[in-house]
């Protein structure tokens, strides 16, 4: 295994991807100690989003819009008159 200090992965970084790419492993050090792997990135793959899953399972309220008086005030937002 050979280490990489930082300046030189630094230095010479694209050419440490394309060994990775390669399937070499690339680890990087710091006064000869390893403390990074470079490793080739592996996408998760997430299972599909099912649209309509929550459908009539979810329900707005038809005061959902409305603001409680003392907001409407804060909000600077003129309060319809109550009969």
């Amino acid at each position: 295994m050979v280490i990489h200090n930082i300046s030189d992965a630094k230095a010479h970084f694209s050419a440490l991807i394309k060994a990775v790419l390669a399937g070499k492993d690339v680890v990087i050090g710091k006064f000869g100690k390893p403390v990074a792997k470079l490793v080739p990135f592996k996408p998760i793959h997430q299972a599909r989003r099912k649209p309509g899953r929550l459908k009539s399972k979810i329900t707005i309220q038809p005061d959902f819009y409305t603001l409680p008086d003392d907001l409407n005030l804060a909000f600077g937002v003129a309060i319809e008159a109550k009969d």
